[in-house]
């Protein structure tokens, strides 16, 4: 079965243009679900992983083509892994990046303990019940800090520092930033699976 098309799961515009910068070099065509106006899938549930499937078989669903949805979140330490699968409402389902930094830091004030992590789910279906589905998983290891730095990224990026490098996800450059994110761990995986399961041009047998 060859692979030429792709419905991305998503909404959020720096997210999918992420995805095609990603997939470009395996020639697979990339289209956001408002092309079709595939309503919103709910997400109600407490994993990622979870979340994830729900938004990639809604997609495919209403466009009957193949899907690929991510669930992706910061996990904190000090608040027992919040925000998590909630980070992107974590201020109020209204709320913008800089209201949910805000709370973050916030909920912040007074810990020691500034270990974090960013994890992401994706999950690539190509039925709405498609039996096995491909599941890839990466995580990104720093802590948060108090003070922004940097203009690029987005979310929590300017408040989370990569401790190895020292540098925020939002200082990083975009190639740098694919290499070491957890999206970009996440996708080096799912590449490896679509390359032994599909005819993908650009990815290796």
């Amino acid at each position: 079965m060859k692979l030429t098309k792709l419905v991305i799961a998503t909404g959020n515009a720096k997210k999918l243009k992420e995805f095609e910068r990603l997939l470009a070099p395996l020639g697979i065509e990339v289209i956001a679900q408002s092309a079709f106006n595939v309503p919103e899938a709910p997400e109600p549930h407490c994993t990622f992983l979870e979340n994830a499937l729900a938004k990639a078989r809604n997609a495919a669903k209403h466009t009957g083509l193949p899907a690929l949805a991510d669930d992706s979140g910061i996990c904190v330490d000090a608040l027992n892994g919040a925000p998590g699968v909630n980070s992107a409402y974590y201020a109020g389902e209204h709320k913008s990046d800089a209201d949910n930094n805000a709370k973050l830091i916030r909920d912040l004030q007074g810990q020691q303990n500034r270990r974090a992590h960013y994890t992401a789910v994706l999950a690539l279906v190509t039925r709405e019940d498609d039996p096995e589905p491909i599941i890839a998983e990466g995580r990104w290891y720093g802590e948060v800090i108090d003070t922004p730095r940097g203009d690029g990224g987005f979310g929590y990026d300017p408040y989370f520092l990569d401790t190895e490098l020292r540098l925020t996800g939002a200082e990083m450059p975009i190639d740098q930033k694919g290499a070491r994110s957890h999206r970009g761990r996440a996708f080096a995986k799912l590449v490896e699976a679509l390359s032994e399961r599909f005819s993908i041009d650009g990815a290796r047998p």
